[in-house]
């Protein structure tokens, strides 16, 4: 599904030019460090205190004041992925968590708007789930490798080689992947997932790491695809080992997404919220987050007796999401994703069928 401006409603406007006119534009206002910001900000730079330096707090505060203040007259609300920075996580979300955590509370609030701070596909999946609501997007360029690994073109082609196998699809692909898949997985319930078929063999894509973690724990065959994300890829065996070695206090805490390898020599294994929960309610001496490096920024603050070790891989992606561009998002209602009626009933399927599944 092309990410480029579209057309809303055959009117031949694009997406932004309709909710736009729907909104209204909002001039950006003046951003200036002053006593009366100072103070008003002072509550949330204590969040961030340890990662964002004193002198450089008056670049940050008027954004997130304006932005606050915004985000009420627009009856909008703010979606942070736990790898936002933290002055997005800390300072203006209004929800936190992983991507489909995110889309799911999004169906329980209120407001007519949603801006999320995440990838593509978060937004696309929040639309989904949301098919009444305004989802804006500060960047459309914040893409994904493991996404952008496998098209819907692909998943007929599968069909084609391995007829009646079921096609499990990770949540993190586009809308029109989830459009041909028979039903979306997490990397928490996986291998539910999986299982629920009842069959021998099971198409999970695209994650190959995460469909051979997946394979270790069922009987079921598992088909896969070489579709990686480029943070967690890039963890190795030998550079956790080195860490043990100069620390055995250390916990290693990893995201299903890394190598096999990585996994067999981690504590714990889940999914980003479940990798929080492990931290907070363990609080282990000394952690190791073998994940995007912003997350273990942003829970730092909320177990100050854990002492994180950072080995900083950074989604280029996710740093595309930047405070003046959620502004300019609220101020003029871009970027607006939009999914073709034809492919959202279909993907919706596939997400449903995922959440309403018996647990």
């Amino acid at each position: 599904m092309s990410q480029s401006p579209q057309t809303s409603g055959g009117t031949g406007k694009t997406a932004i030019q309709s909710a736009a006119e729907r909104f209204g534009v909002i001039e950006r206002p003046l951003l200036e460090w002053t006593p009366e910001i100072a103070e008003e900000t002072e509550h949330l730079y204590q969040k961030v205190k340890d990662h964002i330096p004193r002198i450089e707090w008056p670049v940050y505060a008027p954004y997130i004041s304006a932005i606050n203040r915004l985000k009420k007259e627009r009856n909008a609300v703010i979606l942070a992925h736990n790898y936002q920075t933290p002055e997005i996580y800390h300072c203006v979300a209004d929800i936190v968590g992983d991507s489909l955590q995110l889309a799911k509370e999004a169906t329980k609030v209120d407001a007519e708007i949603i801006i999320q701070c995440g990838v593509h596909f978060m937004a696309e999946t929040s639309k989904l789930l949301n098919p009444d609501k305004t989802i804006l997007i500060p960047d459309m360029k914040a893409g994904c490798s493991l996404a952008d690994s496998i098209t819907g073109a692909d998943i007929r082609l599968l069909r084609e080689r391995y007829p009646g196998v079921p096609v499990v699809t990770y949540v993190n692909t586009s809308a029109e992947v989830k459009a041909e898949t028979d039903i979306c997985c997490t990397s928490s319930n996986a291998v539910q997932v999986v299982e629920s078929f009842g069959v021998d063999r099971v198409l999970c894509i695209p994650d190959e790491y995460l469909a051979l973690n997946v394979a270790a724990q069922t009987k079921v065959k598992i088909l896969t695809w070489k579709g990686h994300c480029e943070v967690h890829e890039r963890f190795t065996a030998e550079e956790l080992l080195a860490y043990k070695e100069a620390d055995p206090q250390i916990e290693i805490v990893a995201h299903p997404e890394c190598p096999r390898e990585v996994v067999e020599i981690a504590d714990y294994t889940g999914s980003t919220s479940g990798m929080i929960n492990y931290v907070k309610d363990r609080k282990p001496p000394k952690v190791l987050l073998v994940t995007e490096c912003s997350m273990a920024s942003n829970i730092e603050s909320e177990v100050p007796e854990v002492q994180f070790v950072k080995p900083c891989n950074l989604c280029p992606h996710m740093k595309r999401i930047t405070l003046p561009k959620i502004l300019d998002s609220l101020c003029e209602m871009k970027e607006e994703i939009l999914v073709d009626p034809a492919i959202a009933d279909r993907a919706r399927l596939a997400v449903e069928r995922m959440v309403n599944l018996k647990h």
